[in-house]
């Protein structure tokens, strides 16, 4: 099998407030809107998916919440300026945020958590793996 992944599906408590960050208050782009789900193109061949609870619930089985979620998904940047600027959109669309740091491992990033708590590292990675994440 070819490793791929096209999509990323996000199940949203409130799929109104959901748009609201990532359209109004991140500036995204919706590429489909229908019914229980929105979809925004974030790649070549990969889009973010956000998902009601309700429309969720009906195909794939009940949804829990609690805690801290075991996954991040990564922005990846081309410095250090641009994740604490991205950052700063973020806190500005009303996400909770974590300042970007050092790293032990020799990049610099930080965090924000959109409206159901799902965690964004903004990163600079300034090794070559960084760079298979640009066109």
């Amino acid at each position: 099998m070819e490793p791929r992944l096209n999509f990323v599906t996000l199940v949203v408590a409130d799929l109104e407030r959901a748009r609201r960050f990532y359209v109004e208050g991140l500036g995204w782009q919706a590429a489909f809107t229908g019914g229980e789900v929105f979809m925004i193109q974030v790649g070549d061949k990969l889009v973010l998916s956000l998902w009601s609870e309700a429309g969720a619930r009906e195909e794939i089985g009940e949804v829990t919440r609690g805690g801290t979620l075991p996954f991040t998904l990564a922005h990846n940047v081309r410095s250090p300026a641009e994740v604490d600027a991205v950052l700063a959109t973020a806190h500005a669309a009303g996400a909770k945020v974590q300042d970007g740091q050092q790293r032990a491992w020799g990049g610099y990033s930080g965090y924000f958590f959109d409206p159901d708590g799902f965690a964004w590292e903004v990163a600079y990675n300034p090794y070559p793996i960084g760079d298979v994440t640009f066109p």
